[in-house]
């Protein structure tokens, strides 16, 4: 039986408090005018924002299929805790932060609604209730930490994974959303594009997993330079799957409402991703490899993410061409990645840093104010210099604040608590280690003579 310390408790503290002063705050009824909300909107909605939440389990299955078998079921938990632990932080004060009245175009005002406290009685977010726009956004704050996990898989502990979920949600997260997404944001008011989340989400995700990976430094393994095999490469197919499926609510429902945008935006998302998934193999042929199942997979995630800040900006045809490229740049990406001391597990910074800056760069080119009226120019592809530039700065702005961020903050909780397992931990895995499960058909895990192995007997025993 582990020894229980002081550490210990504090997330239970944590929850417990957050949980009694509940209990204290008023009951506001709901007295938003209705008059100006569209059933059809917010039915698309509330479907969009169930799509966009199943694409965190199906991030833990991508993630899962992918890592040596000894580590799936920590993998896969530490993507999907975020599902529980980013909802309570964003009822608290995320949506605040994120949303709330502006405070210099930097920050929102963690009072504004601060436990949902006036969400539900709020001014419609168009034609939708504030409270159902809250939640939607909520979906997007889960999955950008779970992105982060498949840099540092392997080889850092859960607890200290946990608290960096909660500080990298208010410390990068939140400030980005706000700069992005609030009318009042520094790079909203400079005019920067990011229909769904390509700088919100994946660059920022993407730029903290790198600092994850400097930071926890390599595993035995990879310094070892041991091939070592996807524990269930069917788990990677289902996951991209989810998140494929997942993802029309992502940028489609990022038109916030159910309109002819919403369908461009359903149309261009499918089309880079098949794009990108056939670039991936096909480039992947040239160079002399087989085309694999977990390149198209990986190629078709590169493709979702590369046409997230655009799909709401560019036609199919321009679609077509931005997954296609996203996919040769990240694969080639990855391709030197290999050949460096980087240990980013599951290519997080080459497939979600990179194709979300790929995407973010070709919406300055495509963009075009006759696929979305409401943008005031066009890409540079039109004659408009003027957009490129600014989301070049904008890209330079969040990878900088991303990086330096959560490198600080990594560095934070290791001085805090030690952020990588023991070299016995990482040596039997993190499945035991960390959470005293097994991942096998049959529930055992077995060694090359049939029978569980010694190591993994005495945790359990233990």
């Amino acid at each position: 039986m582990k020894k229980i310390s002081f550490q210990d408790y504090l997330p239970f503290i944590f929850l417990t408090a957050i949980a009694l002063i509940g209990i204290f705050l008023p009951t506001i009824p709901t007295f938003a005018d209705a008059s100006k909300y569209n059933v059809a909107d917010i039915a698309w909605i509330l479907v969009a924002a169930s799509l966009v939440f199943l694409m965190t389990p199906g991030l833990s299955f991508f993630y899962g299929g992918m890592v040596n078998r000894k580590n799936v079921i920590s993998t896969m938990m530490q993507s999907f805790i975020a599902t529980g632990l980013i909802s309570i932080i964003w009822v608290v004060v995320g949506f605040s932060l994120a949303f709330g009245e502006s405070k210099g175009g930097l920050i929102g005002d963690p009072t504004t609604y601060f436990f949902f406290n006036g969400v539900a009685s709020g001014e419609p977010w168009g034609t939708i209730p504030l409270m159902l726009f809250a939640l939607f956004q909520l979906k997007f704050a889960v999955i950008t930490p779970a992105l982060v996990v498949g840099a540092v898989a392997e080889r850092i502990r859960f607890t200290s994974y946990v608290l960096f979920m909660v500080l990298f949600s208010l410390l990068v997260y939140a400030p980005i959303a706000h700069w992005t997404w609030h009318a009042d944001g520094i790079l909203f008011k400079l005019g920067v594009l990011d229909f769904a989340g390509g700088t919100v989400v994946h660059i920022s995700a993407g730029c903290a997993a790198l600092a994850g990976a400097l930071v926890l430094k390599r595993r035995k393994a990879h310094i070892a330079k041991q091939e070592l095999q996807p524990a269930n490469i069917p788990f990677v197919l289902i996951g991209t799957g989810l998140l494929w499926f997942g993802w029309f609510g992502f940028n489609a429902g990022s038109s916030l409402g159910a309109n002819a945008l919403a369908v461009t935006a359903f149309a261009a998302t499918n089309t880079a991703t098949a794009a990108a998934g056939l670039s991936w193999i096909f480039f992947d042929v040239i160079r002399g490899r087989k085309p694999s199942v977990l390149g198209f997979c990986i190629g078709a995630v590169v493709g979702l993410v590369a046409i997230t800040p655009a799909a709401g900006f560019v036609g199919v045809p321009q679609s077509l061409f931005i997954g296609f490229v996203a996919a040769i740049v990240s694969n080639i990406v990855v391709h030197y990645k290999n050949k460096s001391s980087v240990d980013d597990t599951l290519d997080v910074f080459p497939c979600h840093g990179v194709g979300g800056m790929t995407g973010m760069l070709l919406t300055g080119v495509f963009a075009s104010a006759a696929v979305n009226p409401a943008i005031s120019e066009s890409g540079w592809a039109y004659g408009n210099f003027n957009l490129f530039k600014n989301q070049v700065l904008g890209l330079l702005l969040v990878v900088s604040y991303s990086f330096v961020v959560s490198w600080a903050i990594f560095k934070l909780i290791n001085y805090i608590h030690p952020l990588r397992v023991t070299e016995e931990e990482e040596e039997l895995g993190l499945d035991v280690t960390q959470h005293n499960e097994i991942y096998h058909p049959n529930n055992l895990s077995v060694n090359g003579h049939g029978k569980l192995a010694d190591e993994e007997v005495g945790v359990q025993q233990s």
